[in-house]
């Protein structure tokens, strides 16, 4: 599926969507700097009934967790700062991928042979100004 946005406002409406349509619970999202990965996850983490207010990236931290509605946790990746996959090993990230909880990842390309074989790859590119968001289930 391939969508443009061409507002911030149209994002609760894919957020919504993406929530209802996909069952995959490990998101991972492509994009350069600054192309609006973390402002898309904060859309879904308030479909999933989290205070967008005290969603943000997690940098430094590498993971942020959140409690949705429904007891279900929210993992919030940011991989932009580790220098290899030996990191993710170190902070026990299957405990996170495989818990059934929902692990949105933020620069999964830093730990590609890491990632689950089911997931849902987010792409967002910008183009002047607008988003493209590209949504591919990718099942094994």
């Amino acid at each position: 599926m391939r969508v443009t946005i061409n507002s911030i406002e149209e994002l609760p409406a894919l957020a919504s969507k993406i929530v209802k349509v996909y069952s995959n619970r490990v998101i991972a999202f492509y994009g350069d700097m600054s192309a609006g990965k973390t402002t898309f996850i904060k859309y879904l983490c308030h479909e999933l009934g989290v205070d967008s207010s005290i969603v943000n990236s997690p940098t430094y931290a590498i993971v942020n967790e959140y409690e949705t509605r429904g007891d279900l946790m929210i993992f919030h990746f940011d991989f932009y700062r580790i220098k290899d996959e030996n990191e993710a090993y170190d902070m026990g990230y299957e405990n996170y991928f495989y818990s059934k909880h929902y692990c949105f990842i933020e620069w999964p390309e830093k730990i590609a042979n890491l990632l689950p074989e089911n997931l849902l790859k987010i792409s967002i590119e910008s183009e002047a100004n607008m988003r493209i968001f590209t949504i591919e289930e990718i099942k094994s």
